[in-house]
Protein backbone atom coordinates (compact mmCIF):
# COMPACT_ATOMS: atom_id res chain seq x y z
CA UNK A 1 0.00 0.00 0.00
CA UNK A 2 1.48 3.27 -1.13
CA UNK A 3 -0.20 6.66 -0.87
CA UNK A 4 1.22 7.43 -4.33
CA UNK A 5 -0.42 4.43 -6.09
CA UNK A 6 -2.73 5.58 -8.88
CA UNK A 7 -6.28 4.46 -8.09
CA UNK A 8 -9.10 4.19 -10.65
CA UNK A 9 -11.72 6.91 -10.13
CA UNK A 10 -15.30 6.38 -11.35
CA UNK A 11 -18.51 8.37 -11.73
CA UNK A 12 -21.94 7.63 -10.21
CA UNK A 13 -22.51 4.95 -12.90
CA UNK A 14 -19.20 3.17 -12.12
CA UNK A 15 -17.62 4.38 -15.37
CA UNK A 16 -13.88 5.07 -15.22
CA UNK A 17 -13.21 8.81 -15.46
CA UNK A 18 -9.57 8.99 -14.38
CA UNK A 19 -6.95 8.05 -11.83
CA UNK A 20 -5.47 9.84 -8.83
CA UNK A 21 -3.12 8.93 -6.01
CA UNK A 22 -4.53 6.89 -3.14
CA UNK A 23 -3.84 9.84 -0.83
CA UNK A 24 -5.82 12.22 -3.05
CA UNK A 25 -8.68 9.71 -3.40
CA UNK A 26 -8.93 9.39 0.41
CA UNK A 27 -8.54 13.14 1.02
CA UNK A 28 -11.32 14.06 -1.43
CA UNK A 29 -13.42 10.92 -0.79
CA UNK A 30 -13.58 10.20 -4.51
CA UNK A 31 -15.64 7.30 -5.83
CA UNK A 32 -13.30 4.46 -6.75
CA UNK A 33 -13.23 0.73 -7.41
CA UNK A 34 -12.14 -2.05 -5.08
CA UNK A 35 -12.16 -5.83 -5.11
CA UNK A 36 -13.32 -8.09 -2.30
CA UNK A 37 -12.43 -11.78 -2.11
CA UNK A 38 -14.25 -14.08 0.30
CA UNK A 39 -11.82 -16.90 1.11
CA UNK A 40 -13.53 -20.09 2.29
CA UNK A 41 -11.85 -23.31 3.38
CA UNK A 42 -13.02 -26.92 2.90
CA UNK A 43 -14.84 -26.75 6.26
CA UNK A 44 -17.00 -23.89 4.90
CA UNK A 45 -15.39 -21.34 7.20
CA UNK A 46 -14.59 -17.81 6.03
CA UNK A 47 -11.15 -16.27 6.56
CA UNK A 48 -11.37 -13.15 8.76
CA UNK A 49 -8.40 -10.83 8.98
CA UNK A 50 -7.50 -8.15 11.49
CA UNK A 51 -6.31 -5.00 9.74
CA UNK A 52 -3.16 -3.28 10.98
CA UNK A 53 -3.41 -0.03 12.90
CA UNK A 54 -1.57 1.74 10.06
CA UNK A 55 -4.24 1.18 7.37
CA UNK A 56 -5.44 4.41 5.73
CA UNK A 57 -9.09 3.51 6.31
CA UNK A 58 -10.66 1.40 9.07
CA UNK A 59 -7.37 0.80 10.94
CA UNK A 60 -7.51 -2.06 13.44
CA UNK A 61 -10.90 -3.29 12.20
CA UNK A 62 -11.74 -6.87 11.34
CA UNK A 63 -12.39 -7.63 7.66
CA UNK A 64 -14.21 -10.57 6.10
CA UNK A 65 -12.54 -10.18 2.72
CA UNK A 66 -9.09 -9.92 1.23
CA UNK A 67 -8.94 -7.12 -1.29
CA UNK A 68 -8.21 -3.52 -2.03
CA UNK A 69 -8.41 -0.72 -4.56
CA UNK A 70 -8.23 -1.25 -8.31
CA UNK A 71 -5.13 0.46 -9.67
CA UNK A 72 -4.96 2.42 -12.90
CA UNK A 73 -4.79 0.04 -15.88
CA UNK A 74 -6.03 -3.00 -13.93
CA UNK A 75 -9.13 -5.06 -14.58
CA UNK A 76 -11.29 -6.23 -11.68
CA UNK A 77 -9.80 -9.73 -11.90
CA UNK A 78 -6.21 -8.51 -12.16
CA UNK A 79 -6.73 -6.43 -9.02
CA UNK A 80 -8.29 -9.39 -7.18
CA UNK A 81 -5.41 -11.69 -8.10
CA UNK A 82 -2.84 -9.05 -7.05
CA UNK A 83 -4.58 -8.45 -3.73
CA UNK A 84 -4.80 -12.19 -2.90
CA UNK A 85 -1.09 -12.54 -3.63
CA UNK A 86 -0.12 -9.42 -1.66
CA UNK A 87 -2.32 -9.88 1.41
CA UNK A 88 -2.39 -13.66 1.81
CA UNK A 89 0.45 -14.89 -0.39
CA UNK A 90 -1.82 -17.21 -2.38
CA UNK A 91 -3.16 -17.88 -5.84
CA UNK A 92 -6.64 -19.35 -6.24
CA UNK A 93 -9.42 -19.75 -8.77
CA UNK A 94 -11.64 -16.69 -8.44
CA UNK A 95 -15.38 -16.99 -8.90
CA UNK A 96 -17.08 -13.64 -9.57
CA UNK A 97 -20.19 -12.97 -7.50
CA UNK A 98 -21.57 -9.45 -8.00
CA UNK A 99 -20.83 -5.75 -8.12
CA UNK A 100 -22.07 -3.44 -5.37
CA UNK A 101 -21.87 0.19 -4.31
CA UNK A 102 -21.02 1.25 -0.75
CA UNK A 103 -21.07 4.92 0.19
CA UNK A 104 -20.60 6.51 3.62
CA UNK A 105 -19.14 9.76 4.90
CA UNK A 106 -15.71 8.07 4.86
CA UNK A 107 -15.76 5.95 1.74
CA UNK A 108 -17.41 5.83 -1.70
CA UNK A 109 -16.54 2.56 -3.40
CA UNK A 110 -17.81 0.41 -6.23
CA UNK A 111 -16.91 -3.15 -5.32
CA UNK A 112 -16.59 -6.39 -7.22
CA UNK A 113 -17.04 -9.45 -5.02
CA UNK A 114 -15.32 -12.77 -5.65
CA UNK A 115 -15.16 -16.02 -3.75
CA UNK A 116 -12.42 -18.63 -3.68
CA UNK A 117 -11.58 -21.85 -1.92
CA UNK A 118 -8.23 -22.14 -0.11
CA UNK A 119 -7.15 -23.89 3.08
CA UNK A 120 -3.88 -22.00 3.50
CA UNK A 121 -1.29 -21.74 4.71
CA UNK A 122 -1.13 -17.99 4.21
CA UNK A 123 1.77 -15.57 4.20
CA UNK A 124 0.17 -12.43 5.63
CA UNK A 125 1.26 -9.01 4.41
CA UNK A 126 2.70 -7.49 7.60
CA UNK A 127 1.99 -3.89 6.55
CA UNK A 128 -1.74 -4.54 6.11
CA UNK A 129 -2.78 -7.72 7.92
CA UNK A 130 -2.11 -8.09 11.66
CA UNK A 131 -3.54 -11.62 11.82
CA UNK A 132 -6.39 -13.81 10.73
CA UNK A 133 -8.26 -17.07 11.11
CA UNK A 134 -11.03 -19.13 9.54
CA UNK A 135 -14.38 -18.85 11.30
CA UNK A 136 -17.92 -20.13 10.77
CA UNK A 137 -20.16 -17.34 9.47
CA UNK A 138 -22.39 -17.48 12.56
CA UNK A 139 -19.30 -16.81 14.72
CA UNK A 140 -18.31 -13.88 12.49
CA UNK A 141 -21.76 -12.34 12.90
CA UNK A 142 -21.50 -12.75 16.68
CA UNK A 143 -18.00 -11.24 16.76
CA UNK A 144 -19.26 -8.27 14.73
CA UNK A 145 -21.66 -7.46 17.57
CA UNK A 146 -18.67 -6.94 19.91
CA UNK A 147 -15.85 -5.64 17.67
CA UNK A 148 -15.60 -3.25 14.72
CA UNK A 149 -15.68 -4.74 11.23
CA UNK A 150 -15.18 -2.81 8.00
CA UNK A 151 -18.61 -1.48 6.99
CA UNK A 152 -18.10 -2.28 3.29
CA UNK A 153 -17.06 -5.83 4.17
CA UNK A 154 -20.14 -6.33 6.33
CA UNK A 155 -22.36 -4.98 3.56
CA UNK A 156 -20.73 -7.49 1.22
CA UNK A 157 -21.32 -10.32 3.68
CA UNK A 158 -24.98 -9.38 4.15
CA UNK A 159 -25.49 -9.25 0.37
CA UNK A 160 -23.69 -12.58 -0.04
CA UNK A 161 -25.88 -14.21 2.61
CA UNK A 162 -29.05 -12.73 1.12
CA UNK A 163 -28.02 -13.99 -2.32
CA UNK A 164 -26.45 -17.34 -1.48
CA UNK A 165 -27.87 -18.12 1.94
CA UNK A 166 -26.28 -20.26 4.58
CA UNK A 167 -27.98 -23.45 3.49
CA UNK A 168 -27.72 -23.65 -0.30
CA UNK A 169 -24.72 -21.71 -1.57
CA UNK A 170 -23.28 -23.74 -4.42
CA UNK A 171 -20.62 -22.68 -6.85
CA UNK A 172 -17.90 -24.27 -8.91
CA UNK A 173 -14.31 -24.28 -7.69
CA UNK A 174 -11.57 -26.06 -9.61
CA UNK A 175 -14.20 -27.84 -11.70
CA UNK A 176 -15.96 -29.35 -8.68
CA UNK A 177 -19.19 -28.44 -6.97
CA UNK A 178 -18.45 -26.70 -3.69
CA UNK A 179 -21.24 -26.54 -1.15
CA UNK A 180 -21.18 -23.80 1.50
CA UNK A 181 -23.98 -25.40 3.46
CA UNK A 182 -23.33 -24.80 7.13
CA UNK A 183 -22.29 -27.75 9.24
CA UNK A 184 -23.53 -27.66 12.80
Amino acid sequence: MSSSELVVIVNERNEVIGAVSRAEMRKRRLPHRAVYILVFNQRHELFVQKRTDTKDIYPGYYDIAAGGVVLSGESWEEAARRELEEELGIQAQLIPLFEFHHATDENDVWGMAYVCLHDGPFVLQQEEVAGGEFMPIKDILALAQRHPFTPDGMELLQRFLAREGLNHALFTADGNSFDLTTKD
